[in-house]
């Protein structure tokens, strides 16, 4: 490995652990493959991270941020509420094998053995719920969507976009990802108050 500043030498170990991850699995990532992904041993790893589960979860939230951040952007791109929510939903399901929601999904299976992971899935999920609740805040406020408790709402529509999403990654055959927005623009003119169609 090219001799590198300390700094860069983490991003390195976390950019290696981040493509294992995507390739092997969070589950199948070991200390060994980063290691090998990189060309170095294993103790210059250790040399700089704490623990694996730290790794993962730094690796983990480094992507999970990205992809937040492509959300954040396209909602604030709309000028309108409801073409906000549009693009929220939209932007939440991108592919039809979409890497970062395969992470998620194998981050949620680990978290509950990965106390450093459950944290910051946890963090993550509640700044995704946050964005959508302002969305519909704003959509109450102006009057062109209902909901009694933004904050609810925007966890049941969430919730609606994790199961389509989950299920059309993994049984793609069964729901695909198109399928899975078309219904999950439905759900969220049901929640809001929004006409048949007004999302589409």
């Amino acid at each position: 490995m090219a001799r590198m500043s300390p700094d860069d030498r983490r991003e390195a170990i976390v950019a290696a652990t981040l493509a294992v991850m995507l390739c092997n699995g969070i589950a199948g990532t070991t200390v060994r493959d980063v290691a090998a992904e990189l060309g170095t041993s294993s103790g210059l790893i250790h040399h700089y991270v704490d623990s694996m589960d730290d790794l993962i979860a730094e690796a983990f939230e480094r992507s999970a941020t990205e992809d937040l951040q492509v959300t954040i952007d396209a909602v604030a791109a709309r000028q309108e509420p409801v073409a906000q929510l549009q693009a929220f939903i939209t932007s939440y399901g991108r592919g039809e094998v979409d890497s970062g929601m395969q992470l998620w999904l194998d981050a949620w299976s680990e978290a509950s053995r990965r106390p450093a992971l459950q944290r910051t899935s946890q963090t993550l999920n509640v700044k995704w719920q946050a964005l959508l609740r302002d969305v519909i805040a704003r959509g109450v406020a102006e009057s062109v969507m209902t909901s009694g408790d933004p904050d609810a709402s925007a966890w049941r529509l969430l919730s609606v976009l994790d199961g389509l999403a989950l299920q059309s990654v993994v049984h793609p055959e069964t729901i695909s990802s198109e399928q899975a927005r078309q219904w999950s623009l439905r759900a969220a003119e049901l929640e809001l108050g929004l006409t048949a169609g007004s999302l589409s």
